[in-house]
């Protein structure tokens, strides 16, 4: 009898902790370093971004794959991945921090962390924006250097390449 009693106790403990994360494998990161009044528009966009949240700790992750990154000029997204990202060699992109002081309401919170491009980790912190719900939005926008991420702009692309990018972020989570 005790036996089953502390079964039904774990699964509904089990059931209540997993139940705090949310995920989701569609969001979307898009990646913008044109060069202001440029012809060619530097901007990629990548759909299947995968991303947990921990709703107890406001822990974040999310990933994505480099070579998942779209752009209108598929000889720009052969550059962006042969010459600039090595996506061979640095095959992903992510963040791990925390959404600081989430309390599962809606609203503008600090998100900081490290960010992980081209095998170059930096600390980042920007706000964004949360909408809690049955599903949870999460958006928002930071600026990176290029050079800090081992990025460098070649003289014959700064016309074209910003040396800065900025980075937006569309997240819908879903309990899992």
């Amino acid at each position: 009898m005790n036996k089953v009693i502390v079964t039904i106790v774990c699964f509904i403990f089990s059931t209540v902790v997993f139940s705090q994360k949310m995920m989701t494998r569609s969001g979307e990161i898009k990646f913008d370093a044109t060069v202001p009044g440029a012809m060619d528009p530097v901007i990629a966009t990548n759909n299947t971004v995968s991303s947990i949240l921990d709703k107890t700790t406001g822990e974040l992750v999310v990933q994505g794959l480099v070579k998942s990154f779209k752009f209108k000029s598929p000889l720009m997204e052969e550059h962006f991945n042969e010459n600039y990202m090595e996506s061979d060699k640095f095959p992903k992109t992510s963040f791990k921090g925390k959404v600081v002081g989430y309390d599962g309401k809606s609203g503008s919170y600090d998100v900081e962390g490290d960010l992980t491009i081209h095998g170059v980790s930096n600390k980042v912190k920007t706000k964004m924006t949360v909408t809690a719900g049955a599903k949870t939005s999460i958006a928002g926008a930071f600026v990176v250097k290029l050079v800090d991420y081992k990025l460098d702009v070649p003289a014959m692309a700064k016309k074209t390449l910003a040396e800065s990018a900025k980075i937006s972020i569309k997240l819908e989570l879903e309990n899992k």
